[in-house]
């Protein structure tokens, strides 16, 4: 599919939306407002809530943040607000009234109360300028969430992938891009720095997890200078929304078994407390294809959380909290054996042991003459060690970060809308790596280094609610080995009216090159390794326009969203592949480097219990290798995603139904190889399908599900797996699947807060 056709596409999409603007009420009368509840002083939006106009069929939910809009029926109107745990309330409005600020109350009268509609798993933001989908924990539900990794199997944006064929990496990509150029943080602080690129997203069990929001393109300044393609932000169980107790069980016919718990207790009037715990392990040797290599790695794994937070006064809140991981994972040839040497057996073997340590601490001030305006700072701590042998080459490395972050957020005068937000960071980044063994196939200058950047930013937002709005951010910094640089960005948010949210975004990131920590999985081939000396700062613009239509057709409401953006790198970091089968290549970009991404995304509850999310995606994304502009590798034009999710009412079942629809794609070329060991010049498009079912009880919930019905993998994944020490021997080129149908099981079960 060439541009001319995916332009094509995007139009059509937009005139379907507009095809459909018959169905809607025409008037640009609102009213809009928020649903929130008050818990302990504490002000919480209620997403999913129904409102509805009175002896109508026209109503919505409340999105994340409890907002809503409706169109007027007539001059005087009665509002319905109802939610599920909550007293149902009528407000008789006459129009003028246009922002409302809504309190449920809660009602022990639980029978009482209906729901209308469900609260849907994923939200697109309506109000903020930065495009951003919150996924919530009924979403991470849909499927056998059990990291993070495994968290965007619903989601049409976010693609995960294996890196290679023999140590279980996985990697993120996001408009086409490495994840890399993705900012990770968890509840807004940067996680998932170099040494935590290869193996991180496993770190984050998927139980543990409030949401996730994914925001897309350059995004603010405030949370530093690597966001590129986007960010993607976890929000963990906090001491304030933790079960009183929540157990959670899973196993999987490959072998898999996990277990997670938590807790959330009261530890006097002002504080909470929180502990979570995670243990997993896959014991079972898979190897489905019989090359004599693990499918996947055997892995054992633990992770310990404990978090505080206090509210001493209305106006002064703290958190802080320590999270410790230790995991140990072994791969390779089946007949390999930790308890020997690696010099005193034939067997190919992979052992990566990791321990991580992390500490975080936030609190915030809310200036009391003026709650528009407060002060925090924020400063995460990790300790991250690798040992770790890739057959006869040892890779150690230790890696110790901090980052801090000091915020000021208020208004000019007295008018809410122009707000500004200003701040101090600091971040510290220590690494230290070691490469020992067999290196007569590596060149690579040492990557130790210790980072100091000092920065500074500014961001001003301009908003006429419910309309416009205007984000404007800079920030500089100084680093103490690449200088000063300075960062913009820009959003803007503009809807005419109920219907239409059209947003724009531009802005640039930098990031430092860490060839060697983030890709020594590539270790466990047998390319030759070049890394370039004296690496510069990659830097790269991104440039993104989302258009999103909504329509009420009663009660229900159809989500059109179109977007297109575009990422041109004046420096990169290039990952090679191309100028020889036994050969890896790390450099600075010299040509071109972009990507053009279209999305298209329809997304509805067609009927009362039976939601449909549909969405296709274009990629172009081509990069100069071996001093010629090619399509990236082992990527798919094209990704297509359909999910059907039924739920009966209350509910007591649920059934979730997941199809993926992945394009062909260039291989980097195999031919200068032996004939037996050359692959072909492209892959060809597949599918992949997913299903879960899940019983609801009061307390309990068991799901069954399968992945990867059609048991399709990609064949053939390691090139001279009957020769892993040869040259030829090659893990790298992975496209596809590299484990078949699986069935898994699970169950959990939650006591809530009697406070909560």
């Amino acid at each position: 599919m060439n541009i001319r056709k995916s332009s094509a596409f995007f139009l059509s999409f937009l005139v379907l939306g507009s095809s459909l603007q018959a169905l809607e009420p025409n008037t640009s009368a609102r009213v809009s407002g928020q649903v929130v509840e008050i818990t302990e002083g504490r002000e919480q939006a209620v997403a999913g809530a129904n409102v509805y106009w009175a002896h109508t069929t026209t109503g919505v939910s409340t999105d994340v943040e409890g907002r809503f809009e409706l169109p007027w029926p007539s001059d005087k109107a009665s509002l319905v607000v109802s939610f599920v745990g909550y007293r149902s309330d009528t407000l008789h409005l006459t129009k003028g009234s246009q922002a409302l600020k809504i309190e449920l109350q809660a009602d022990s009268q639980l029978d009482e109360v209906t729901v209308a509609a469900r609260q849907a798993g994923t939200h697109l933001s309506r109000l903020n300028p930065i495009t951003t989908m919150e996924i919530t924990s009924a979403e991470l539900c849909k499927a056998a969430c059990c990291s993070l990794a495994e968290s965007f199997e619903t989601n049409a944006s976010v693609d995960v992938s294996y890196t290679d064929a023999a140590t279980g990496a996985k990697q993120i990509q996001l408009l086409g891009l490495s994840g890399t150029y993705v900012q990770m943080l968890t509840e807004n602080m940067p996680t998932s720095r170099g040494l935590g690129a290869a193996y991180g997203l496993d770190f984050v069990p998927g139980p543990w997890m409030e949401s996730i929001q994914v925001s897309k393109g350059a995004a603010s300044v405030t949370n530093g200078y690597e966001s590129l393609t986007g960010q993607i932000n976890v929000q963990y169980k906090t001491p304030a929304t933790s079960e009183a107790l929540f157990l959670n069980g899973f196993v999987s016919s490959s072998g898999r078994l996990e277990s997670n718990a938590n807790t959330g207790f009261n530890a006097g009037e002002k504080w909470k407390g929180a502990v979570l715990l995670h243990a997993s392990t896959d014991a079972r040797e898979n190897d489905h294809n019989h090359d004599g290599f693990l499918d996947e790695p055997l892995t054992r794994r633990y992770i310990f959380m404990n978090r505080w937070e206090t509210r001493p006064t209305p106006q002064l809140f703290t958190q802080f909290g320590v999270k410790m991981l230790d995991e140990e994972r072994t791969g390779g040839q089946s007949t390999y054996s930790r308890n020997r040497a690696a010099g005193d057996q034939d067997a190919f073997g992979i052992t990566i042991d990791t321990r991580n340590l992390e500490a975080f601490f936030k609190t915030g001030y809310i200036f009391p003459r003026d709650p528009e305006s407060s002060v925090a700072i924020v400063a995460n701590f990790s300790h991250h060690n690798q040992a770790s042998q890739y057959g006869r080459i040892a890779y150690d490395a230790t890696q110790n970060y901090l980052s801090t972050n000091l915020i000021l957020a208020s208004r000019f005068g007295d008018s809410d809308q122009h707000k500004y937000t200003t701040g101090l960071s600091f971040l510290y980044d220590d690494l230290d790596e070691a490469l020992h063994g067999d290196l007569s196939r590596i060149q690579a200058p040492d990557g130790s280094r210790t980072e100091q950047v000092a920065g500074a930013y500014f961001q001003y937002t301009y908003s006429i609610p419910e309309r416009l709005t205007l984000l404007a951010g800079l920030r500089g910094d100084y680093h103490n080995q690449y200088g000063s640089f300075v960062t913009p960005r820009l959003h803007l948010r503009y809807s005419p009216n109920d219907h239409w949210v059209l947003r724009a975004s531009a802005g640039a990131g930098y990031r430092t090159p860490n060839a060697l920590a983030e890709n020594n999985p590539y270790l466990a081939s047998s390319r030759s390794l070049y890394i370039q000396p004296d690496l510069e700062m990659e830097k790269g613009w991104n440039y993104g326009i989302n258009l999103s239509r909504y329509l009420h057709l009663g009660l229900r409401e159809l989500t059109l969203n179109a977007e297109y953006y575009h990422t041109r790198f004046d420096n990169q970091l290039v990952t090679d592949l191309d100028q020889s089968a036994r050969e890896v290549h790390f450099y600075n970009l010299e040509g071109r480097s972009y990507s053009n991404v279209f999305q298209a995304e329809a997304s509805m509850e067609v009927l009362r219990g039976l939601d449909v999310v549909a969405a296709w995606r274009i990629n172009d994304v081509k990069v100069t290798t071996n001093n010629q502009l090619r399509r990236k590798a082992l990527q798919g034009r094209y990704r297509g995603l359909f999910n059907l999710s039924y739920a009966t009412p209350l509910p007591r079942w649920q059934i979730d139904f997941t199809t993926q629809f992945n394009g062909p794609g260039r291989i980097p070329s195999t031919a200068e190889n032996p004939a037996a060991m050359q692959r072909p010049e492209r892959f060809e498009a597949f599918q992949v399908f997913n299903a879960q079912i899940t019983r609801y009880l009061r307390r309990w919930d068991f799901y069954l599900g399968v992945e990867n019905i059609g048991n399709y993998t990609q064949s053939n994944p390691i090139i001279a797996s009957e020769s892993p020490f040869s040259e030829h021997f090659d893990a790298s080129l992975i496209w596809g699947p590299l484990m078949g149908r699986k069935v898994y099981f699970g169950f959990r079960f939650s006591i809530d807060r009697p406070d909560s």
